[in-house]
């Protein structure tokens, strides 16, 4: 009889503990055993060549640990309804770090606070939301757009052209990036005689873009700044379809983008480094699981300068 009595308070003693742990306990602050650690990334979309890098970074690092469970969950296009869901998506899958690139600071801070609740750890890939992460890991934004404003303005005096209209292609008015970045390029040309007439926003789609910049360029602007890959796509296809000799400078590395730099549609673009984001990510995020302290809380990845004379060096 007693061993029967021993035998069923295990049971329940362990069934109780497990009710106890939940996914709080097992994403707590003690290091998880390796069975345990499940880390997923969630980036604004999952078309844009700059999220695919992202990934390959954090799946580079993934592999290197060889024991986390890594997934990659991502909206189709830019949008908060469909990157809340991936969110909860993330809680429901037992997640115990969340790797984001928040769409809007504060438009998905609810749905990271009840993954907080839950004792997932969030870390901070390109663009963060406005609640506290554990680390982020992201190009310094308006260091970067004020560098674009200045790589115009050269281009622009080399022209002898010292004043005029100015337009803005971006991708989102509430995400991080694009708020900084657009701040950075304003801050950069207040003290010129360029006018910047008023942001126009394509969510980041080629094909919007290329609108938008067909617009401005008959309105007869002597530069264009594009602020994501979409955007510059866009503006450079526009460009290159009407022969403009407008100055545009863009953001992000792809085919495309490179293609339309070295035909002389863009002028520039500001290249991000999106594979070590997501490989500096996944490694924090797996020394918050190990019970390590992350050291560097905000990391700029970096940005360079991609121009036809630099192209092919």
């Amino acid at each position: 009889m007693f061993k029967k009595v021993t035998k069923a308070g295990a049971i329940i003693a362990l069934s109780l503990s497990l009710v106890g742990c939940g996914n709080g306990a097992s994403k707590g602050d003690s290091a998880l055993s390796d069975a345990d650690k499940k880390v997923i990334l969630i980036t604004m979309d999952s078309t844009d060549l700059h999220w695919v890098s992202v990934n390959e970074g954090a799946e580079k690092a993934a592999k290197e640990d060889g024991t986390v469970n890594y997934k990659w969950m991502a909206p189709d296009k830019k949008d908060d309804a469909q990157q809340i869901e991936r969110i909860n998506n993330a809680i429901a899958d037992g997640a115990n770090a969340i790797m984001i690139s928040a769409n809007g600071r504060d438009s998905v801070s609810g749905a990271l606070e009840e993954a907080k609740a839950e004792g997932i750890k969030i870390v901070y890939v390109d663009s963060p939301a406005s609640i506290e992460g554990e680390a982020t890991f992201a190009t310094d934004n308006f260091s970067a757009g004020e560098l674009a404003a200045k790589e115009m303005v050269e281009k622009l005096y080399e022209k002898g052209i010292t004043e005029g209209k100015i337009g803005v292609v971006n991708f989102n008015a509430s995400a991080d990036t694009a708020i900084k970045r657009e701040e950075g390029f304003r801050a950069a040309l207040k003290d010129t005689k360029f006018d910047i007439l008023a942001t126009q926003y394509s969510d980041g789609d080629a094909s919007k873009s290329q609108d938008i910049s067909d617009n401005y360029i008959t309105d007869g602007v002597v530069g264009i700044f594009a602020t994501n890959e979409g955007c510059t796509v866009g503006t450079g296809n526009a460009i290159k379809g009407s022969k403009s000799d407008v100055i545009a400078v863009g953001f992000d590395k792809s085919d495309a983008i490179l293609s339309l730099v070295e035909d002389g549609s863009l002028y520039a673009t500001m290249a991000q480094k999106p594979e070590d984001m997501g490989y500096r990510g996944m490694k924090a995020a797996l020394d918050v699981l190990n019970g390590k302290e992350v050291e560097e809380k905000n990391v700029d990845t970096g940005v360079s300068v991609i121009n036809k004379d630099n192209l092919k060096k």
